[in-house]
């Protein structure tokens, strides 16, 4: 029998609920809580179908290859399945351009250009320098000017959206990017497309079964 792409990382594998104790300051939070917190954080716009069944956190770097790798492999897959909500968690640990374009681009959503920012810096094939960075959002038609004065005014929320992520980076054990949650599963590592699928579908079985 073929195995799962969980039970292949089943010794790596943890649900939400039980992580919950790996979390500094997350005592006393409820299990709901804390999902909530990893899987619908409300400063972190998300794509695909908003009413999915299935939600996807990636914990990404813009500097990360793998997971310019995987992006559109993720964006293909949830176009084709079409109940996949992904979510893209900024974890810059590249070092200082991967920390400016990540504030960049989160500063993007004041003026509802989120997602056209982060499609410019994941597809990006150069190295992120910040030059580099203004340069690639101002040709996705990002007002840089309005999005580093945004960084600036909006410093106190970004900083926290980062801060939050970290910590649940490092409370899930993630040793790198790219690292996913697929559906109450914590998936460390690359996946390919047909790897992604059974995953997904794993997912969906032990949702089914908590029914």
């Amino acid at each position: 029998m073929k195995k799962s792409i969980i039970d292949v990382v089943a010794a790596f594998t943890l649900s939400l609920a039980g992580i919950i104790s790996l979390v500094p300051g997350a005592q006393g939070e409820s299990a709901d809580a804390f999902r909530e917190s990893v899987i619908r954080d409300p400063d972190i716009p998300s794509f695909g179908n908003p009413q999915g069944d299935i939600t996807i956190v990636e914990y990404f770097d813009y500097q990360c290859p793998y997971c310019k790798k995987v992006a559109p492999e993720l964006a293909k897959l949830a176009r084709e399945d079409g109940k996949l909500r992904i979510v893209m968690k900024d974890w810059p640990i590249f070092g200082g351009a991967s920390q400016y374009a990540a504030r960049m681009v989160l500063a993007a959503k004041y003026q509802n250009k989120y997602h056209e920012a982060h499609a410019a810096l994941i597809g990006a094939s150069t190295k992120l320098t910040e030059d580099v960075v203004q340069k690639l959002l101002a040709e996705a038609g990002i007002d840089v000017d309005r999005a580093t004065a945004d960084m600036e005014a909006h410093k106190p929320a970004i900083e926290a959206l980062l801060l939050r992520n970290n910590t649940q980076a490092e409370a899930f054990e993630f040793q790198g990017t790219p690292a996913f949650i697929i559906g109450t599963f914590r998936v460390p590592g690359v996946l390919d497309a047909a790897g992604f699928k059974q995953a997904i579908a794993d997912a969906r079985a032990a949702a089914r079964k908590k029914k």
